[in-house]
């Protein structure tokens, strides 16, 4: 199961990863009967089983560091799909990796915003420092670095990500600074949101487990504080000015009829037709145009039948008449 190659820096530029799946290393660790407990529990939370496999693909990558030709044969089982079924899924998201993965995964933003504030310059110092290049891993197995897609946090740009959590407004410096400090294998605080893991820790909470050894610490992760202030400024500026949105309105339920021309809005009851012709003859009547006009002619209750809606004998023509069968034309399959 593999993808066709292609070049990285392509791959980086569409959003896609091209490149084929790379074989098991030695030392993987392998899927073990607690991985598939885990899967069918995951499989279990949905009433059609296939709709698991985003979770089971994150599953697998939170215990061999990516989504490998096991993995793939794991989920296919599980599922009772085809391995190119699971294959098509996995080769499509960035976020399954189809190559091992260093402990720490660092994408950098290089989308418009971010790459025009030196998200670009920044993944290039980091490319020099690890001596890599896009999804491709440190000689240590420290760092993962990739290019990325607009990461949502254009306030914040330029935008460093580790494992998925936030580290806002980086410069080539602090950038540097982040990644070496992740080398030596510390782990600091993102900007916002919950405290830093690993790729496999992620990995394990993307597939709906708790990747925190007590509920102590998954609780303080939930909790933890951040820097939202670039966020929450145009707040901040609104209530120092006293500035307050206007009011929604409620919208109205128009009466049925509102679209209708004001002649036809309450019938008469004066001219001898139903209600339907008089307000038919009100449209013919309130037409601006002639397109208008043939419109509301072409609708009106005794307008001529168009030619063809009926067959010849009065029946409506949604059946196939006699003789039209296919195959009787001699153009078709069927008998003649």
């Amino acid at each position: 199961m593999s993808a066709l190659p292609g070049s990285p820096e392509a791959a980086a530029t569409t959003g896609l990863d091209d490149s084929p799946v790379q074989p098991a290393p030695l030392d993987l660790p392998p899927l073990t009967e607690q991985t598939r407990l885990e899967a069918r529990e995951i499989i279990a939370r949905y009433p059609v089983a296939r709709s698991a496999l985003l979770p089971m693909l994150h599953l697998v990558q939170s215990y061999q560091g990516y989504v490998s030709p096991e993995g793939v044969a794991f989920c296919a089982e599980e599922l009772r799909l085809t391995k190119a079924e699971v294959g098509a899924v996995a080769t499509f998201y960035t976020m399954y990796k189809r190559r091992p993965t260093g402990r720490h995964l660092v994408s950098v933003c290089t989308n418009t915003l971010c790459a025009v504030l030196g998200g670009q310059r920044i993944f290039d110092a980091l490319s020099a420092d690890l001596g890599v290049h896009h999804d491709e891993t440190a000689r240590d197995g420290s760092v993962t670095l990739e290019h990325a897609e607009c990461l949502a946090a254009c306030d914040y740009a330029p935008v460093v990500t580790v494992d998925y959590e936030f580290y806002d407004q980086q410069d080539v410096d602090s950038a540097r600074e982040l990644v070496a400090a992740l080398r030596r294998g510390e782990k600091p605080l993102p900007t916002r949101g919950a405290p830093l893991t690993d790729f496999r820790g992620i990995s394990r909470q993307l597939a709906g487990f708790s990747q925190h050894e007590d509920p102590y610490a998954a609780r303080e992760a939930v909790d933890h504080s951040g820097n939202y202030g670039p966020t929450l400024v145009g707040l901040r500026l609104a209530q120092e000015r006293g500035e307050t949105a206007p009011a929604m309105r409620r919208p109205s339920t128009p009466p049925a009829d509102a679209e209708e021309p004001a002649a036809t809005v309450a019938p008469t009851g004066t001219t001898g037709e139903t209600p339907g012709r008089e307000a038919a003859d009100a449209r013919v009547a309130a037409a601006d145009n002639p397109a208008e006009r043939a419109g509301a002619a072409g609708s009106h209750p005794d307008a001529p039948e168009p030619a063809g809606r009926r067959l010849p004998d009065g029946r409506e023509g949604t059946d196939t008449p006699a003789g039209t069968e296919p195959g009787t034309t001699g153009q078709g399959p069927g008998k003649a």
